[in-house]
């Protein structure tokens, strides 16, 4: 069929076939580097969280933030073999993204904000993997750490993508940083009611209760007097796990006592004048 073809035609293929064969042999190593690449970030990732997870002291978060950051890593370098393949010289490549570095930190201030308040995270370890924690009126049980953002999960099962700015730059609430927390109480209680002996049933309460810590011991005293009732604050400390089991049976189980032992809590009463006699 190419004999066919006049002569000049045919030069010009001959000519144009070493092209076509160079170029096409490029563009077939370029894409199997591509999916070796990408194939090797993956499995990079895979080797960086398990050698980490046998070294002790190494939670979940530290793993998964350097697994992505080795995978980010073996995706550059892959690139930049792409493109040496169509001979583009990556030292001037980056050289010159050296320069544009300037331009595109400025347009991606918030992004690289991200990223900066990431590495702040895991180098100053405010939570870890596991703990509840409140930041900006979010709150939630802390799932993973990334490069970008933090994920968490809700009591109700919601999850939430925080950025790491927002976490860096805000006051933090750890509830679970600590191995013990206190949990207090505030009972009601009737203005002709004993006061001593509501506070003998709360002890009692406390005293029965296996999960109440006898150090510190627990506090009770009047902590103000309301309207209408004697308000008593009572304090125990407990295992951060135990605390809002502890809180609401203890809560249910000093109302029992206070009803067995006759003591009333009182509630508003509101008298209503219809202005006749």
């Amino acid at each position: 069929m190419l004999d066919q073809l006049p002569p000049e035609i045919r030069v010009h293929l001959d000519a144009l076939l070493p092209t076509f064969v160079e170029h096409g042999l490029a563009i077939i190593s370029a894409v199997l580097i591509l999916i070796a690449g990408f194939w090797f970030a993956g499995k990079a990732r895979q080797w960086t969280i398990a050698g980490m997870a046998r070294i002790p002291g190494i939670d979940e978060m530290l793993q998964n933030f350097f697994g992505t950051l080795v995978r980010y890593l073996v995706l550059i370098f892959t690139v930049l073999a792409v493109l040496a393949k169509f001979g583009v010289q990556t030292a001037s490549l980056i050289a010159l993204l050296g320069a544009a570095g300037l331009a595109v930190g400025l347009a991606l201030q918030g992004t690289l904000s991200n990223v900066a308040a990431g590495v702040m995270l895991l180098i100053f370890r405010p939570f870890r993997s596991g703990h509840y924690v409140e930041v900006g009126g979010i709150a939630g049980t802390v799932k993973l750490l990334s490069l970008f953002n933090t994920e968490l999960t809700t009591p109700d099962n919601v999850q939430i993508f925080v950025p790491n700015s927002q976490i860096w730059g805000q006051a933090l609430k750890n509830y679970t940083f600590h191995a013990t927390r206190r949990v207090d109480f505030s009972f009601g209680i009737s203005y002709g009611d004993d006061i001593g002996k509501a506070m003998d049933a709360i002890r009692a309460e406390f005293a029965a209760e296996p999960r109440c810590l006898k150090e510190p011991e627990p506090f009770l005293g009047v902590g103000g007097l309301g309207d209408s009732s004697v308000n008593i604050t009572a304090r125990v400390w407990c295992a951060t796990s135990d605390y809002w089991p502890l809180k609401f049976e203890l809560t249910q189980r000093v109302k029992e006592r206070f009803d067995a032992e006759g003591i009333t809590i009182p509630f508003p009463a509101r008298t209503v004048y219809t202005g006749k006699d």
